[in-house]
């Protein structure tokens, strides 16, 4: 895909015509103007399907358009109309394919026959489901189990889901990485810690009555739209919202509503964020630390004054543990190095800790801006320090808000995908299916990225996903893959690690979540759980792309009647038959969170999992929500700090995209059109290194090794962004992340603070990268 690059500042608000025009070019290129339309009318409806973007909530009464651009432009993506017929691969090598740019090889169209790969004519040949099943098990059987690796990307259902965990255990393993570890795992370890739940507490019903809002590294705008309607709705009712985020993101800037008819017409802004804190790259825990220090120093002469205090004691003492010696940590805490390390002005946070300290409560939404550095454990617990102190977790209009990307990425954890067996009701698994689970720890997605480098992974099945251009060290990843004995890739469209294969592999193609989904028993309908907890149905209504395709627990179950011994008390094909028999199980196997399943998830909004925390009960050691006090500031391995020559590299996606796919070469917010291979500057820092807008330059990861990490042919674009910061696209700039360079606590990969340096390229140089 060719288009004319240009840059230049977008002036517009998020939401309004831009983003209708955005969807209509969609559908239209998708050939689905008419009927994409009439489908979007279904989307996170109580009778329809839910989003296979994001995962933000699906409220009880929604609007009648209860979808986002971005979420538009995934259906559009999945129901389009082109289609890759079995001739395509007869006209395309892998080899060559292996050339195409990603946005080219999933623009292709629809996958729609089983395949197995031809290693001798380099191409992708059809093979049957039934052969397909075969071969596959008979290379299991043969495997050492434990050097085995089921991925899972995060859009299959509950019940998906729940088949493939089970499948892993009953085969042998607890390798069961998810996209979970490559975003919110921080999440996952920090909050249990914290106050012994490991999501988020908020709901939607509680943006009606919130009194403030804190929002810390998330882009609403691009990552999860349709947050825009409860966040204008607040802002219309005088909420203070207070954003901290390197980049100025439109979303949380101002917003034109597309479904408010008057505000389109007259082109009506609604201002969002009343403070925006643009701090420097992986200095939240600083900036929460000096806010924090505000609110206690300004309690201790409250108190001392005899004036109303600030802080919550009651809630404190009765509630928390460790207060004392947080506070102490927080009043020792020197202004000058919180200003150094959060790059804010003393000002700044105390501003903040004035509206957050008279607000009769407060959220915290955050996003991988907090998660993705190597404090990313400790910053998610320095942001439940801050609530706590205004017992601002477990009433109305409060409560710690992770928002979660992937569509069900959160609802798989729920029902067994994790590699760590003490979350999995191992025991219950035993007496249900008459076998002894696995007890050791699997591998996460880092671990599993370093069995693979080292040659130790006899197979690799990936349930949706892409995988090997999600993760770090691309290119080492990329080398050491062939060596991988098996490969089974589970997917609605082609992407570039089918084209990366073992040595025997399989590309087996699924029905989307928006597909009619026809059974032995009847259409089904299958669930999925959203960033809040609110577990829900989903109903496919849209004509398969395929006769040939299979659902996602058909295969799954296929899979693993070829590979496991008879198992009478697993009845795979009686569960693909009838959905409802599946959901039996996960309410058997979780009776506290799924009780009444079957009934429940058709409720207009679904239904909430049961949280302790919501009722201020707290499942820690402790028996109480845990003050837990951060080793220190640093969220990076080197910074400008340390050498002006090294910047903080930050990665994001451009709102053309849903993680790794890539719908178009715009990001319509930051005015960069036609291209991805690009660098956001601060205009100082282009200057210090004798750039301007337009230059070519280099990237090269800033670690002493013996082994360079480099991308090339990024155009320097001058960006409002902090001194010593810049950002540029994912997943272009993985090879620059080292694999060992991740969280502390999550091994969750350290995507938003990677130190780099910039080389300005040649003429000669420039030419040749692009």
């Amino acid at each position: 895909m060719t288009e004319q690059v240009s840059t230049k500042p977008y002036d517009g608000p998020a939401g309004g015509w831009g983003s209708l025009r955005s969807v209509e070019t969609r559908l239209l290129r998708e050939e689905r103007i008419a009927t994409g339309n009439a489908v979007l009318l279904r989307q996170n409806k109580p009778d329809g399907y839910s989003c296979v973007s994001c995962s933000w909530a699906k409220p009880r009464e929604p609007h009648p358009f209860e979808y986002c651009e971005n979420g538009a432009k995934a259906t559009a993506w999945e129901i389009t109309r082109r289609h890759l017929p079995l001739e395509f691969f007869e006209t395309h090598t892998t080899s060559e394919l292996r050339n195409w740019p990603d946005h080219d090889l999933e623009a292709a169209g629809r996958l729609t026959h089983p395949m197995r790969l031809d290693r001798a004519r380099d191409r992708w040949i059809p093979v049957s489901w039934s052969d397909a099943f075969r071969e596959i098990g008979a290379e299991l059987r043969g495997m050492d189990p434990k050097r085995t690796v089921f991925y899972a990307s995060g859009r299959a259902s509950l019940e998906t889901s729940y088949m493939y965990a089970l499948f892993a255990r009953l085969y042998g393993h607890n390798n069961l990485p998810d996209s979970s570890n490559m975003c919110h795992e921080s999440t996952s370890v920090a909050l249990p810690q914290a106050i012994g739940v490991p999501v988020g507490t908020v709901t939607l019903d509680d943006f009606h009555v919130t009194g403030c809002i804190l929002s810390f590294g998330q882009n609403v705008g691009t990552n999860s739209p349709r947050m825009l309607h409860p966040l204008q709705e607040a802002s219309r009712r005088g909420v203070p919202i207070i954003t901290f985020n390197p980049l100025k993101e439109r979303g949380w800037e101002r917003f034109t509503n597309p479904q408010a008819p008057m505000e389109m017409l007259t082109g009506q802004e609604t201002r969002i964020s009343s403070q925006y804190h643009q701090l420097r790259a992986g200095g939240d825990i600083a900036a929460v630390a000096g806010i924090c220090k505000a609110l206690i120093e300004a309690d201790d002469t409250a108190m001392a004054a005899g004036r109303r205090p600030l802080l919550d004691h009651a809630f404190i003492r009765q509630h928390t543990h460790g207060f004392d010696s947080f506070a102490a940590w927080c009043r020792a805490q020197d202004w000058t190095e919180l200003e150094k390390w959060s790059g804010l002005t003393r000002q700044a946070m105390l501003d903040t800790a004035s509206v957050y300290g008279a607000a009769p409560s407060a959220m915290a939404v955050y996003g991988m801006g907090l998660t993705q550095h190597k404090k990313g454990v400790e910053s998610v617990r320095m942001l439940v320090n801050l609530l706590l102190l205004r017992g601002n977790i477990g009433k109305p209009g409060a409560g710690i808000l992770p928002v979660r990307g992937h569509s069900n990425v959160q609802g798989q954890r729920t029902v067994g995908i994790t590699e760590k067996p003490e979350l999995v009701p191992m025991d219950r698994l035993a007496d249900l299916y008459g076998f002894e689970p696995p007890r050791e720890t699997g591998m996460n997605t880092v671990e599993a990225c370093e069995a693979i480098l080292e040659g130790h992974v006899q197979a690799f099945l990936g349930l949706g996903g892409n995988f090997i251009r999600a993760v770090p060290e691309t290119e080492r990843m990329e080398a050491a893959w062939p060596r991988i004995r098996l490969t089974v890739q589970v997917a609605t469209k082609l992407n570039r690690n089918h084209l990366i294969n073992g040595e025997v592999a399989y590309l087996l193609p699924c029905l989307g979540r928006i597909e009619e989904d026809v059974q032995a028993t009847g259409p089904q309908a299958v669930s999925c759980e959203d960033t809040m907890t609110s577990i829900h149905a989903s109903l496919g209504k849209v004509t398969p792309a395929s006769p040939d395709l299979l659902s996602e627990p058909a295969i799954v179950a296929g899979i693993a009647e070829a590979t496991l011994p008879p198992n009478p008390s697993v009845p795979w094909s009686e569960w693909v038959a009838d959905y409802a028999r599946i959901r039996d199980a996960i309410e058997a196997t979780y009776p506290d969170i799924f009780k009444d399943y079957n009934r429940r998830m058709h409720e207009p909004g679904g239904f909430l999992r049961p949280l302790a925390a919501r009722k201020r009960e707290w499942k820690t050691e402790t028996g109480k929500a845990n003050f837990l006090i951060p080793s220190g500031f640093r969220a990076d391995l080197a910074t400008e700090l340390d050498d002006p020559d090294i910047l903080q590299l930050v990665t994001l996606r451009s709102n053309d995209q849903f993680n790794t796919t890539i719908y178009g070469y715009d990001d319509r917010f930051r005015g960069i059109n036609g291209t991805r291979k690009v660098v956001m500057m601060n205009r100082a820092d282009a200057g210090r290194f004798g750039l301007d807008d337009g230059d070519m330059v280099s990237l090269t990861t800033a670690v002493e090794e013996n082994m360079p990490r480099r991308v090339e042919g990024l155009r320097v674009v001058i960006y409002d962004i902090p001194n010593g910061a810049i950002a540029a696209y994912y997943p272009e700039c993985n090879p620059l992340i080292p694999l060992w360079h991740h969280a502390e606590g999550s091994k969750v990969p350290a995507a938003k603070a990677v130190p780099v340096r910039i080389r300005k390229m040649s003429m000669a140089e420039a030419w040749a990268a692009s």
